[in-house]
């Protein structure tokens, strides 16, 4: 893993989770545990209506922190209710902490590669749908990253089970003088709670 990241993982305080949270996250630290005890595949889908901001980041933190912690068979995805964009402060915030991000394509909707170590896959990073041919079609979880998105979609194919986690939106401070903040404190809230998760996996 890239020095900055590993180092800003060090920094993180789990105990800024209260209870309440604790309990939500709970439900996908026993799915988890599960396939890692029956020695399964993970595949986690994270889900937000324009998968532009939330989802990307849970995506990517999830993945993350199941390498940090050598949780081998986890691949992360995500997807939303609809496919825009992903949103250039996701990048910039996530560069900032140490990733390496590469744009692959220049259209409206770029392809992003985003490596977070030297020789690890690059999670790639672009809007779609959440059922897209690029995501797992069947065994896999759906985090419901926004409370929209888990409203909008009462029924996910091929999920073999749904789990609202949900963030407030970072879009709220977009084009306000403390919007790179916001996007920073959204980025490590989802990290301290990846983080969370993968930690009280027993291999």
């Amino acid at each position: 893993m890239y020095k900055p990241i590993a180092d800003y993982i060090e920094t993180i305080d789990v105990s800024t989770i209260n209870k309440e949270r604790q309990e939500v996250l709970k439900n996908l630290i026993d799915y988890i545990q599960e396939k890692v005890s029956k020695n399964e595949m993970i595949r986690i889908n994270c889900i937000c209506t324009h998968n532009s901001r939330r989802s990307h980041l849970t995506h990517v933190w999830a993945q993350v922190m199941a390498n940090h912690f050598q949780i081998n068979q986890v691949t992360c995805y995500s997807g939303g209710t609809e496919a825009t964009a992903l949103y250039p402060m996701v990048t910039t915030i996530l560069e900032e902490t140490g990733f390496h991000i590469q744009k692959l394509s220049v259209e409206n909707n770029p392809v992003y590669s985003i490596k977070f170590s030297k020789n690890e896959h690059p999670i790639i990073g672009f809007s779609k749908k959440f059922d897209d041919a690029f995501n797992p079609e069947t065994q896999f979880v759906a985090i419901m990253t926004c409370s929209q998105a888990d409203a909008g979609c009462p029924f996910i194919a091929g999920a073999e089970k749904r789990i609202p986690i949900t963030y407030e939106d970072p879009k709220v401070s977009d084009g306000t003088p403390n919007q790179k903040e916001v996007y920073s404190n959204r980025s490590l809230q989802i990290a301290t709670e990846m983080y969370s998760i993968f930690s009280k996996i027993k291999l």
